[in-house]
């Protein structure tokens, strides 16, 4: 039949444009979730494989040479620090580095084992002795959870929280780092042992008295000294050389050739077997065991994430000013998690982006990705072929090699600037470098973020009130002298500023000092650069409108804004102070101080508080926040200024 010729031509379209509408809905609703969490569902790198070039690859292959050839050595020296075997910290550098560079949006961004996150985790281990797991477990479960805080940083968009941390900080705090690394490593330098105490005063003490007694091997003295001797020398000579992969080699051609064991010099192999073989998928530590020990690990891995964020954000962004590529720091947030996750799911240590190996990755003329990638496999071929070699390295020659990236980590121009900069700069400098060197990392991370933020507080919330009056020519001037000020009906307080809750009592108070003369009967609180007023702030000013009205006297609000209208509308405050008595602002500057003005003339009237004449007014502003032009209370202090016309 002809109808069913037609049913059968008609019905398949309805249905595929049914399913393509349905398809392109959901396409629209993932781009907007994809939009909102501005993270792009595609990897980055895919699109620099759309354009990839042969100039590229061999760009790329030769940068992640470099990087490689800088990752070795490091990865060693940072299993030495934390205490865990050696392949797990290089298959950090293998699964995480390639599973970053894969979702990051940086061509140089380098993930991996790092000294921040190194000296936090054997901080960590020393809190948590009496579990049962092994070291390596134990760094995984703080793994796990920084893996979680960052992928939902980055999802959520919370990149942006790491501007409140002040990089007065960063700098105390990376230089508590070096110390604490240099000071660590001088026992496996000179073969003094590991002391029980391995808190700074306990290392200081344990070096002196093991010094003094000369309770040291000499062998490895000499191995661990002249490893040091010869970086130096390298690094002056040939600063382009990689100095520590160098020393290292010779170092282990010296332990085979002369059986250094055979002398009670430490190995690699002592602190843990180098197995050569691909990375094995182990799982996430979500075991019982494991469990147990979220609660004590949390802050640890909080702390360690806020860093690595903070790290990120930042290399990322200065290699990207450098380069002129565009990031989104919130998807570097998502794969830095997602590296984390990797890693500890393949029995590997957390890391974070690297500020040297990003350094040489750019240094080196990586055009994308890839680079790090091509690091990555670089790296687990010469730990697969490389296995036994890496074992006779001395660790006393490793020792060294930490030291100096210790040391080159002390950054003496930034601690000069942050603690010259300004007076708040200088504690937040001394009090977190303190707490560093003294406390647990993760414990000094939050004294220093929290000191910043109440020192910020403290000059926020401290607003700076100057007296007017008229001098005698007839001008508005700055009293020089407050005991040859004229007495007043009204009193006019310029409010400029953020008006939060840390300001609010301290405003109140001030605001009711002023008000304290019997004589001023009318006080006008001028607001028009008044800002974020909240709750706090709405409460004082219905406090300090009720002790004036127990006194007889009156509050008026000229000049504000629309936020600060919504704020006192939604709130109340409004009602309860009087809509007449309040007066917003107008495109004339003065017009609703003016209107004030005029509402205080008309309220002394009624109060017969004044007699006739006009009423001496004397204006309060912010010295510190003194507005450009606006009116008469916003003119440099001391210079003349006309009165208010009525």
């Amino acid at each position: 039949m002809w109808w069913r010729r037609v049913r059968e031509r008609i019905l398949p379209r309805r249905a595929e444009a049914r399913a393509e509408r349905v398809l392109t809905e959901a396409v629209d609703g993932l781009s907007d979730v994809a939009d909102y969490l501005r993270y792009d569902p595609v990897p980055p790198v895919w699109r620099e494989l759309r354009k990839y070039s042969w100039a590229k690859l061999r760009a790329d292959a030769f940068a992640a040479a470099m990087v490689a050839i800088v990752t070795i050595p490091q990865a060693l020296g940072f299993a030495l620090v934390v205490g865990i075997p050696v392949q797990a910290v290089l298959i950090t550098a293998v699964i995480g580095g390639a599973v970053c560079a894969i979702l990051g949006t940086s061509r140089h961004l380098v993930f991996g084992p790092t000294n921040t996150v190194s000296i936090i985790l054997a901080g960590a281990l020393l809190t948590v002795t009496a579990s049962p797991l092994t070291p390596l477990q134990k760094v995984l479960v703080v793994g796990f959870m920084m893996g979680v805080v960052q992928l939902a940083a980055g999802f959520f968009k919370l990149g942006t929280l790491t501007h409140f941390i002040s990089r007065t900080v960063i700098v105390a705090y990376v230089t508590a780092v070096g110390v604490l690394i240099a000071a660590g490593q001088v026992g496996n330098l000179l073969g003094l042992g590991r002391p029980e105490d391995v808190s700074l005063p306990g290392i200081v003490a344990h070096i002196a008295v093991s010094v003094v007694r000369f309770d040291l091997n000499p062998m490895t003295a000499g191995v661990g000294v002249a490893s040091l001797l010869l970086m130096i020398l390298i690094r002056k000579l040939r600063p382009r050389w990689p100095e520590g992969l160098i020393v290292l080699g010779i170092g282990g051609a010296l332990s085979l050739g002369y059986n250094l064991a055979a002398f009670h010099v430490p190995l690699v192999r002592d602190v843990g077997d180098v197995v050569g073989h691909m990375p094995i998928f182990v799982g996430f530590p979500t075991n019982e065991a494991g469990l147990a020990l979220i609660p004590q690990l949390a802050s640890v891995a909080f702390a360690a994430a806020i860093l690595g964020m903070l790290e990120t954000v930042s290399i990322s962004k200065s290699l990207a000013a450098r380069s002129g590529q565009k990031i989104n720091p919130n998807q570097e947030l998502v794969a830095m998690g997602a590296g984390n996750l990797a890693a500890t799911a393949f029995g590997a240590m957390p890391g974070s982006s690297s500020f040297v190996r990003s350094a040489v990755c750019y240094e080196a003329g990586a055009k994308t990705q890839l680079a790090s990638i091509f690091s990555s496999g670089i790296v687990l071929a010469l730990l697969v072929v490389t296995a036994a070699a890496v074992e006779v390295i001395p660790v006393a020659s490793l020792a060294a090699y930490l030291i100096l990236i210790a040391i080159r980590l002390i950054n003496w121009e930034q601690i000069h600037i942050t603690r010259r900069a300004t007076r708040s700069d200088g504690v937040v400098f001394w009090v977190t470098l303190i707490a560093a060197l003294f406390l647990q990392l993760d414990t000094a991370v939050y004294v220093g973020i929290g000191t910043s933020l109440v020192l910020f507080l403290r000059k926020a919330s401290a607003p700076s009130l100057v007296e007017y009056g008229f001098n005698d020519q007839g001008q508005l001037a700055e009293l020089e002298d407050r005991g040859k000020r004229r007495d007043a009906a009204i009193s006019i307080v310029h409010v400029e500023g953020e008006l939060f809750f840390g300001a609010a009592d301290l405003f109140q108070e001030q605001v009711r000092y002023l008000a304290a003369d019997d004589q001023i009967r009318v006080v006008i609180l001028r607001m028009k650069n008044a800002r974020h007023l909240d709750a706090t702030t709405v409460l004082s000013l219905l406090q300090l409108h009720d002790y004036l009205r127990k006194t007889k006297r009156h509050l008026l609000i000229s000049g504000i804004n629309e936020d600060v209208e919504t704020v006192l509308r939604r709130s109340g405050a409004r009602r309860r102070i009087g809509a007449e008595n309040i007066f917003p602002a107008e495109a004339n500057l003065t017009m609703s101080t003016k209107r004030a003005l005029l509402r205080a003339r008309a309220l002394l009237e009624e109060d017969k508080a004044l007699a006739g004449g006009k009423a001496d007014v004397r204006i309060f502003y912010d010295r510190k926040r003194g507005g450009q032009g606006e009116s008469a209370a916003s003119q440099a202090p001391g210079a003349p200024v006309e009165d208010y016309q009525i």
